[in-house]
């Protein structure tokens, strides 16, 4: 799965870039067929903004935004939104796929 980093307005260490990728990987591995995942870092005046949108095949882009004092903090809760997300759909999509009763 390819994954890109993007920084606008502000700096990360690089200790942060590699939390979010090692989340990227993460959250393609609760998918099946991951294409790509992007994760974008912003600063909104005092507050961190940080959005994850992850691309999987033959489905729609996933996408979740975190908010938070720090960059962390933001990647963080991008990151649990993203996975209750994922779960909802894979829970739906499993449910829609289960064999039905024939009717008698």
């Amino acid at each position: 799965m390819q994954t890109t980093i993007t920084v606008r307005h502000c700096e990360i260490s690089d200790l942060l870039r590699e939390r979010a990728h090692a989340i990227a990987e993460r959250l393609g591995a609760f998918v099946s067929h991951p294409l790509e995942a992007t994760i974008v870092f912003d600063a909104d005046g005092l507050k961190q903004v940080v959005e994850i949108r992850l691309h999987v095949a033959r489905s729609d882009v996933m996408v979740a935004k975190g908010e938070g004092a720090d960059h962390r903090t933001a990647l963080d809760r991008a990151e649990e939104k993203l996975r209750r997300r994922i779960e909802k759909s894979d829970g739906r999509l499993r449910r829609a796929r289960a064999p039905q009763a024939e009717p008698m």
